[in-house]
C-alpha cells in the first residue's frame, strides 16, 4: 500500500511541511512494512534553509512549477490512499485541493484529517471527495489506514 501525504506547503518552514510527513512515515511503516509513503518533498532538503516556502525558484527541474505538478500528479496516480493534512492549516491549499480532485476522479480513497470546525479547507467539496473518511487527528487518520490495509 502506498499512502501519499499531502497537506499544505505555501506559506510554512520546511520543518512545519517535512515534520508531520516523516512522523506518520515512520509510524505507518511500524505498523506494517507493506505501507509505503510518499512524500511530495522528497529530494527537496535544500528547501531547508528557504524560510516560509512560496513559489518556486525554478533553478531545477524539480523546483520549476511544471516540474512541481508533474511530479506530484504521478505520484497521486499511483498511490493506494491520499492522506490530507489540513490541521492548523494557515492557507487554503490549491495544490493541495488538486491532488484531492486527482484522486477522487481515480477513485482513490482519500482521508481528510482537519478540525472539526473552523478550518479554512472547509468545503462541500472537501466533505463529499473524502467519501466519509474525514478524521480529526493524525492518530485517527493512521488507525483507519492500518484497518484499510
Amino acid at each position: 500500500m502506498r499512502v501519499y501525504l499531502c497537506g499544505p506547503m505555501t506559506g510554512e518552514t520546511y520543518a512545519e511541511a517535512t515534520d508531520w510527513r516523516n512522523d506518520v512515515a515512520y509510524k505507518l511503516v511500524c505498523l506494517s512494512s507493506k505501507i509505503k509513503t510518499i512524500d511530495p518533498l522528497r529530494g527537496k532538503a535544500f528547501l531547508e534553509v528557504a524560510g516560509v516556502l512560496g513559489n518556486t525558484s525554478g533553478k531545477h527541474p524539480l523546483e520549476s512549477a511544471a516540474g512541481i505538478v508533474t511530479r506530484d500528479h504521478w505520484d497521486v496516480s499511483r498511490c493506494d490512499v491520499l492522506l490530507v493534512n489540513f490541521l492548523d492549516a494557515k492557507i487554503v491549499s490549491i495544490g493541495s485541493c488538486f491532488e484531492i480532485a486527482w484522486a477522487f476522479q481515480r477513485r482513490i480513497p482519500i482521508i481528510i484529517v482537519m478540525e472539526k470546525t473552523g478550518n479554512i479547507h472547509e468545503h462541500c467539496f472537501i466533505d463529499i471527495c473524502s467519501g466519509g473518511f474525514r478524521v480529526s487527528s493524525l492518530k485517527a487518520a493512521i488507525e483507519l489506514i492500518k484497518r484499510m490495509s
